[in-house]
């Protein structure tokens, strides 16, 4: 049986307010914050353009994103250049390099952000963003968004055992900010990012700004939203001051 649109809402409304008290909000940067995608896209295309890749036929949107899309530069390094390493390592780093020329000074924020931000802080909540980006790329978005003072971490996934898809960088993240998986949800675009939000055994909350949504719901998130000025997003935020006041007042 077809679920409807007041079911879902109804359903993402309850999958948030059980986390109350919220404790922190967890943000991944590239396609989160940002809409940074386009940007890596041209990037790589470029590039890959140059040396021949795909014999000589330029990638296309959905080819970016089942490979490139919310991965690790490690990972990419192994599917793009599988039998050498060095040259891998020396193309994505000059590929970070191109990005950051195209992205500078024309990221734009994803609509809504400046509420959530308002919300976020008025709840005085812990906030941390992280990314598979290199630490470049990730001050880079968080500066040119006018977010610089308001995280209280950031965590890169070249500074854990794992990055995403696995857990760690959002268990690092837990772990930094002292705050408990089960009164912390995220934010991610990602099949890679919100796998690892979940493994690491938090609500996620999807961004279907850019990535196929049925893709994305294969990676089983709380529930998805097309931007921060989604009702269903700010129903779920209205379920979880209810269920705060409620908690309060029977303790």
């Amino acid at each position: 049986m077809a679920t409807s649109i007041g079911e879902i809402s109804m359903e993402s409304s309850s999958t948030l307010a059980r986390l109350a008290p919220l404790q922190a909000v967890l943000f991944d940067i590239d396609g989160t914050l940002c809409d940074s995608d386009p940007f890596h896209y041209l990037a790589f295309r470029e590039m890959l353009l140059e040396i021949g890749y795909n014999g000589g036929v330029p990638v296309d949107e959905e080819w970016f994103v089942k490979t490139i899309s919310g991965k690790h530069n490690d990972d990419l390094v192994s599917v793009l250049f599988p039998n050498d390493h060095e040259r891998g390592v020396k193309f994505l780093d000059d590929k970070e390099a191109l990005f950051r020329r195209l992205a500078k000074e024309q990221l734009k924020t994803q609509n809504g952000l400046y509420k959530l931000r308002k919300w976020i802080e008025d709840h005085g909540l812990k906030r941390a963003a992280v990314t598979n980006a290199p630490r470049a790329n990730a001050e880079l978005c968080i500066n040119q968004v006018g977010l610089a003072d308001f995280f209280d971490a950031l965590i890169l996934g070249s500074n854990c055992k794992h990055a995403k898809p696995y857990p760690d960088p959002y268990l690092k993240a837990l772990e930094v900010l002292n705050v408990s998986k089960d009164h912390t949800f995220v934010f991610e675009d990602s099949v890679s990012g919100i796998k690892a939000g979940v493994a690491a055994g938090m609500s996620v909350i999807g961004l279907a700004n850019r990535n196929p949504s049925q893709l994305l719901m294969e990676a089983k998130p709380a529930f998805l939203i097309k931007d921060y000025e989604d009702p269903k997003l700010w129903a779920a935020l209205e379920e979880i001051d209810k269920m705060s006041v409620t908690r309060k007042t029977t303790t």
